[in-house]
């Protein structure tokens, strides 16, 4: 896998209820930090001598904790890119009518999917995902306590919160509530319906390969 150069083009400014205090340490420390530490696991995967192939072990081995490590921080580096990627200053936009049937159709109604996504955001410790599953065609909530723990093999993400204490403690302290209503406040839904429709085509493009 080659190296990661992180996307200063994402860091979003000015928002509504999110600091640039909060914004900055979240995209400087913690998201790049992700990247540094990726592109360090992969110059050490890159050597044969630091981690050999033929010591590899499933109790304990260099090998199995790099690669441990590498799905940790790669994970870390695409969810903070979705996460910040879709927020802009006041939000922007409402869902495209194609997205709005798709979530009528598979949570009842808009509200409905909004409390399912909230409530995912209150009940995991890491993130909590709006995606599309390739292999039911059918939109999900997903939640995660941390990059790589549960997630759902093949999950399109369309809406992804991050909902460490580090996205939100400088602004809101403990109290996520406040920090979530800041989020969809700020939600670049013009963003989101292009995720959408590339899922789409992506999950059409799949059915031959699901069966």
């Amino acid at each position: 896998m080659r190296k990661l150069q992180p996307k200063d083009h994402l860091k979003p400014q000015n928002l509504k209820g999110i600091s640039n205090e909060q914004i900055e340490p979240h995209f400087e420390a913690h998201y790049k930090g992700y990247v540094t530490k990726f592109n360090e696991i992969q110059e050490k995967l890159a050597d044969p001598n630091f981690a050999p192939r033929d010591k590899a072990n499933q109790n304990y081995s260099e090998y199995r904790e790099l690669k441990v490590e590498e799905t940790f921080n790669y994970m870390g580096v695409v969810l903070h890119e979705l996460y910040f990627g879709s927020l802009i200053s006041g939000g922007k936009g409402e869902p495209s009518p194609e997205l709005k049937k798709k979530i009528e159709e598979d949570f009842g109604s808009f509200d409905a999917c909004l409390q399912e996504l909230k409530a995912a955001a209150m009940a995991f410790r890491g993130w909590a995902i709006l995606g599309l599953d390739p292999f039911s065609g059918s939109l999900v909530v997903n939640g995660l306590d941390a990059h790589n723990l549960y997630n759902l093999t093949g999950l399109i993400p369309l809406i992804v919160i991050d909902t460490y204490e580090h996205a939100y403690y400088v602004d809101y302290k403990n109290k996520r509530p406040p920090y979530l209503e800041a989020f969809f406040n700020n939600l670049n839904w013009e963003v989101v319906n292009e995720r959408f429709a590339k899922a789409m085509k992506a999950c059409e493009a799949l059915k031959d390969f699901i069966g």
